[in-house]
Order: C-alpha cells, then structure tokens, then sequence
C-alpha cells in the first residue's frame, strides 16, 4: 500500500509530499517513510498503537487478535498471494478476527459487489 501512495503520487506530479495518516493509514505512511524517505516531506501518524509497545508484550492471546500485523508484514508477494488466493476467506476471517462481527452484517448488495470487485478487479 505504501508503494501505491508513492506511485500515485508521482502520477500525479508529485516526487515529493506530505502524509497524513490514521490506524491503518498510519501504518501504511510508516512503511513509506521507511521505503521511501526521499518521497515523504513529513508524516503524521494519527490513532495508532505504537508497534513497539506492542511486540514487547506480546503474548498469544495478543498474537491471536493482532495475527494480520504479522501476516501483512511478511514479504511481498506473500501476503498478497495467498489472500488473493481466496479473497472471501480472507475477508470473513478478517470481519470476524478484526471487528468481532460477521458477513452477515453486511448488506447483501454491497457484500456482491465488494465479492464482485476481489474476484475480478480488472472490470
């Protein structure tokens, strides 16, 4: 995702620019800041809990509930190919690990096309 920003941004004629961002976001400027220093003027993190503070008193109830931060900061294309590889599951897994909840709190359209947008990005 930090890769996408600084690409993004060049397209759009900057080399070079501010980022700002919030929970996940944040986490996203800080892999650019650290991939990409020349890129970023100066980064805001907003709403975070520092990563550090974290790892340090990780246990596994912790690890069970934070699984993503530790499978999202594996190598590329790792993560990338095995959520691609079933996209719904990934998703479920997320809703239920992530925000204690279900698909079925999902509006049945917008779940379609949410399907309908991982399975086939391209149309």
């Amino acid at each position: 995702m930090a890769a996408d920003q600084v690409q993004l941004m060049r397209h759009l004629g900057f080399s070079s620019f501010h980022f700002v961002g919030h929970d996940r976001g944040a986490r996203t400027g800080h892999r650019a800041a650290l991939d990409h220093p020349d890129a970023l003027r100066s980064l805001a993190v907003l709403d975070i809990v520092p990563t550090h503070t974290l790892i340090d008193s990780i246990d596994r109830h912790t690890a069970a509930g934070y699984w993503h931060w530790f499978f999202l900061s594996l190598p590329s294309p790792t993560p990338e190919s095995l959520i691609g590889h079933d996209p719904d599951l990934f998703f479920r897994n997320s809703v239920a690990t992530w925000g204690a909840g279900s698909v079925e709190m999902f509006d049945p359209a917008l779940l379609a096309e949410y399907r309908r947008c991982w399975n086939d990005p391209e149309m």
